[in-house]
């Protein structure tokens, strides 16, 4: 088959996927704006920027204004595409920021499958969470309108995915049937424990696997995963584990929500409100991955923090290097760390509570050890690409088969198996008892 990858940004979560594609034999091209890693077998083709959005689009329209010039330009590719002679026969789109939404007016008979990441709600997810952001008439308005090109894209695709059953509860109920089920997946070959791991810290000290180290990964140091409450926590951990290195890993730009007031990024209004030893609060700022990985190898105790919102790969990466996870209580979350299974959770907002559950890490990893080992057989078993090649094959004929027919997909029972723990989120995201 000739297969067309879309998304913005190259490879995206199909960075397992296409490359398997082209190695069983089809033709594989992958349109982008901007290729940040290249592909094995892939063909790369970058499509201009879009013009930037106009200053007079009312604010609530200026995501589907941009969905929109995202979406025209994907076209206009695309035809450059089949004037060079590749028609797809399927095509897989993300469809975060309307690359998807005229693809099937374009290409009626080409089945569509989309990665469906989330659909946002004025109350019930992450608008109105947390206290410390003010959430106004308008913010839920504007909330409401942002999920245009989304609900657009989803309805017109054959198909959807999405990466774990709380992201695809977030979704119109109308819409769900269209929706499996399939994590992005992690490579467990790579990402996997490292005992000879060392990591050399800027002041020049290095740690290894078994020091008393604690660790907390962002693309971007932010709320939205927790940073104030992680910071909040380190004069605890600092006053009862005066020997503990602190690794701190992600950049200061904004990935989620709004910049700080008044302070440059994050990282500054926290330095300003937070004090602690400094000598042994380590900012690694954003690292190559193998070095990235390398922190997690030698990670004594891991914070990770959500607010209901998409899950992070660096929390199922964390749980298959072998790290003990401390994660919030928030859906997303407890789909995948069952409490004193395979992790521990702790309230999002209770920072002496999460300094407790760092420090009681480092006091005892030989009894929280079978924690450890059990969030290893977790993310093989569950979350890595190896497993969900077969269920990616078996949706991707079924979709084809299914073009021009019923595109039903709830009778394909491809989702894995829901645990209780999955239901409760499950049920608390369809109430809205999240929000707080």
């Amino acid at each position: 088959m000739n297969i067309l990858f879309i998304h913005q940004n190259m490879p995206g979560q199909f960075k397992h996927l296409a490359p398997l594609l082209a190695r069983e034999g089809h033709r594989v091209y992958f349109l982008t704006k901007a290729c940040r890693q290249k592909l094995p077998g892939v063909t790369e083709c970058v499509y201009p920027a879009p013009r930037a959005i106009r200053k007079e689009t009312h604010h609530y329209l200026r995501r589907f204004e941009d969905a929109v010039l995202h979406g025209q330009a994907v076209v206009r590719a695309i035809g450059g595409l089949r004037q060079k002679g590749f028609v797809p026969d399927l095509i897989i789109a993300h469809s975060g920021w309307g690359e998807a939404l005229f693809l099937k007016d374009v290409l009626p008979n080409v089945p569509l499958i989309v990665f469906a990441e989330l659909s946002y709600a004025s109350h019930g997810l992450d608008v109105g969470f947390d206290p410390e952001e003010p959430c106004t008439l308008d913010t839920v308005c504007r909330t409401r309108a942002r999920n245009a090109h989304l609900l657009m894209s989803l309805d017109a695709a054959d198909a959807a995915v999405s990466p774990t059953h709380w992201q695809k509860a977030s979704h119109s109920k109308a819409l769900q049937s269209k929706i499996a089920v399939i994590f992005d997946g992690i490579d467990i070959d790579v990402v996997q424990p490292r005992p000879d791991a060392r990591v050399v810290l800027p002041n020049g000290k290095e740690v290894r696997p078994g020091d008393p180290v604690i660790t907390y990964v962002a693309r971007n140091l932010e709320p939205y995963r927790g940073f104030r409450t992680f910071m909040r926590a380190i004069p605890e951990v600092q006053k009862r584990r005066l020997d503990a290195e602190i690794l701190i890993v992600g950049g200061d730009a904004v990935s989620y929500g709004r910049a700080p007031r008044d302070f440059p990024n994050w990282r500054a209004a926290m330095e300003a409100e937070v004090r602690f030893d400094a000598s042994r609060v380590h900012f690694m700022g954003r690292l190559p991955y193998q070095d990235y990985l390398d922190v997690l190898a030698v990670s004594a105790a891991h914070a990770y923090l959500t607010y209901p919102f998409v899950l992070s790969w660096s929390c199922i990466e964390a749980m298959a290097m072998g790290a003990l996870v401390i994660g919030s209580e928030t859906g997303p979350v407890q789909e995948v760390i069952r409490d004193g299974e395979n992790g521990l959770l702790t309230d999002f907002f209770d920072a002496r509570a999460l300094a407790q559950k760092l420090v009681m890490a480092l006091d005892d990893p030989a009894r929280l050890q079978p924690l450890r080992d059990a969030a290893i057989a977790t993310a093989t078993a569950d979350y890595s690409f190896r497993k969900a090649i077969p269920t990616w094959r078996a949706f991707i004929e079924q979709v084809v088969a299914n073009h021009g027919g019923k595109n039903d997909m709830s009778a394909l029972r491809l989702d894995p198996v829901v645990t209780e723990a999955t239901r409760s989120s499950l049920a608390a995201l369809s109430s809205g008892a999240q929000a707080r």
